[in-house]
């Protein structure tokens, strides 16, 4: 879904400034780091000791006291290891506190960017990040540095094992750089399959209703297959091959550290090594190389947390984050739409050309045409859910861009075509999931007239209607969508085809709605097909092909209607 935001050219890497803001947590896991890498040398000397010392003297005090020693040291290093995998977590939660807010904001300003594409991926991502940034992979990178430590031991020990190790250390690295070289764009190319897959059943699955109810379903099933099967081809492949160079990456420092011995058994024979220093040789080299180990085992968790890592970068710098405006005045219903044209996300057509309107306080305006008009493009720019491609929308003199989007939202009140209600009770619903006030919540139900119709309901306003109000009709979903949209009684309400799934009662009663909002001085855009609901507007705009064909007083414009209806009819 965001494969085209990592091309974008990023001026700013807001990640890492976060990542960044917990270096401090990360400079302590690294100093953690230092003294258990550090304290990882006592099981080699410990042996060491064994073999060069107690054996020789056969001394038990010696032996008891060096076990004392090394088991103090045993237990400082698993107290240090926990307070690493501590420090490691708290730093990985830092980073999701200073990050899911705005993540989650920008989820939303996604999908009103890219409609259709909207998801949580960004949350997944982030999610992806932290868990390795806190999980057992990381630490390969803190311990990486002690492999030059481990080294010097090494050659300490006699310049045999030294290149011995060096060898061991520069095979296991390039198997690494090979299983990266291999691997990569296989664990890419099938992550973005399995999010096109994914994408596609989420996105029949919001239509269930229609694909049971029309038997879609086995074709559903096949064109999810073919999408399922290339991802688990790519991924079963690269897989594959990734388990290749990890076990051949395994296997073979296993019998490195066995040569070693085989070698040290050579300069033991040779009296150029101590029986001890064998023995520690291996086992310090067994340290040396096990970051790259590690590394090479975790590379599949390290492609995929560096995706998610590119698309969040990606994402935050696409959105970027902007200061909050000087507080306005909020708007009193004075709408101007000044020479608007309107390009849809996602696409190249001009939808609105060159719309001029001007909506006064108080008035109830009606906006009229045939389908695809423009007339839900318009009103998603005039609520500021879309910017124009030109022009401008003012509330009371102010461009719609000067306002904070939260604080406008709630001096909003808007009808969407589509209903969707929220998993929560008729109340929460109404009181758009803010707290409720119950005097708010009756009024605009009273005022939308479903009073009574929510007392009908088992536990009225109580009554909790499912994940998008599934147990609710079409009717009975839009009539407390327009209590959600009245409640609070903003200065500005636009309703987009109210009536579309209304019987005479509900009609009636958005009618007698639409003139208490005039009694209120609640200005009012109404979009419609029905001409019954007209009788409440002052004024209508007629649109035609995604221009303004008329816009005046009602009769003006119904006297205009009738006699291009006579003309068409005369013609024919």
């Amino acid at each position: 879904m965001l494969a085209k935001i990592n091309q974008v050219n990023i001026p700013r890497n807001e990640l890492t400034e976060v990542i960044k803001a917990s270096k401090q947590a990360f400079m302590y896991v690294m100093l953690a780091s230092f003294f258990i890498n550090l304290l990882m040398l006592t099981p080699t000397l410990y042996m060491l000791q064994m073999y060069d010392r107690v054996l020789a003297s056969r001394s038990v005090e010696t032996l008891l006291m060096l076990t004392i020693v090394a088991v103090f040291f045993f237990i400082v290093m698993g107290c240090l290891e926990f307070v690493r995998s501590r420090l490691l977590v708290r730093a990985g939660n830092q980073i999701d506190n200073r990050l899911r807010n705005r993540l989650f904001n920008l989820t939303f300003t996604f999908a009103n960017l890219h409609p259709g594409m909207g998801n949580t991926q960004a949350m997944n991502d982030l999610t992806q990040v932290r868990q390795f940034m806190t999980g057992t992979p990381i630490f390969a990178f803190f311990d990486l540095p002690w492999v030059f430590i481990y080294l010097g031991i090494l050659f300490l020990f006699h310049p045999y094992f030294g290149f011995f190790a060096i060898f061991a250390g520069a095979v296991i690295f390039s198997l690494t750089l090979v299983n990266e070289w291999r691997t990569r764009k296989g664990l890419e190319e099938s992550n973005r399959l399995y999010q096109m897959s994914t994408g596609f059943l989420n996105s029949s699955l919001r239509n269930a209703e229609v694909v049971e109810a029309m038997g879609m379903r086995e074709h559903i099933r096949k064109r999810w297959i073919e999408r399922y099967m290339d991802y688990h081809q790519v991924q079963t492949a690269a897989s594959d091959e990734a388990g290749i160079w990890t076990n051949l990456s395994k296997s073979l420092r296993l019998m490195f550290q066995s040569l070693i011995l085989g070698l040290g058994a050579y300069l033991v024979i040779q009296s150029e090594l101590t029986p001890g220093m064998m023995i520690a040789g291996s086992i310090v080299m067994g340290r040396a190389l096990a970051p790259m180990d590690l590394l090479t085992g975790s590379w599949k968790q390290f492609i995929a947390a560096r995706a998610a890592y590119q698309r969040l970068v990606g994402l935050l710098a696409e959105i970027p984050v902007t200061e909050k405006p000087m507080a306005l005045p909020m708007p009193q219903g004075n709408v101007s739409v000044e020479a608007i044209s309107v390009i849809p996300p996602n696409s190249r057509q001009i939808v609105v050309k060159n719309v001029s309107l001007e909506i006064h306080s108080g008035e109830i305006v009606g906006i009229i045409g045939p389908s695809a008009a423009g007339k839900s493009s318009l009103a998603r720019v005039m609520l500021g859910i879309w910017k124009p491609y030109l022009g401008k929308i003012r509330y009371d003199g102010a461009d719609i861009e000067h306002y904070d989007r939260i604080e406008l939202g709630e001096h909003l009140g808007y009808l969407p075509q589509d209903i969707e209600l929220f998993e929560g009770s008729i109340a929460e619903n109404i009181a758009r999931y803010g707290e409720v006030d119950s005097k708010m919540v009756l009024d605009a139900a009273k005022m939308a007239g479903v009073h009574d119709m929510i007392l009908q309901f088992p536990n009225g306003y109580d009554t909790p209607i499912g994940p998008g109000g599934i147990a609710l009709s079409g009717g009975q979903r839009q009539r407390i969508a327009l209590a959600r949209a009245i409640y609070g009684f903003p200065q500005f309400i636009l309703l987009d085809e109210p009536n579309s799934n209304l019987d005479d009662t509900g009609e009636r009663a958005l009618l007698q709605a639409i003139l208490n909002l005039k009694e209120r001085g609640i200005t009012v855009v109404l979009i419609t097909h029905r001409m019954a609901v007209l009788n409440a507007t002052d004024k209508i705009a007629l649109m035609k092909d995604g221009t303004l064909q008329g816009y005046g007083p009602r009769e003006e414009i119904l006297k205009m209607l009738a006699a291009q209806a006579q003309q068409n009819a005369i013609t024919k």
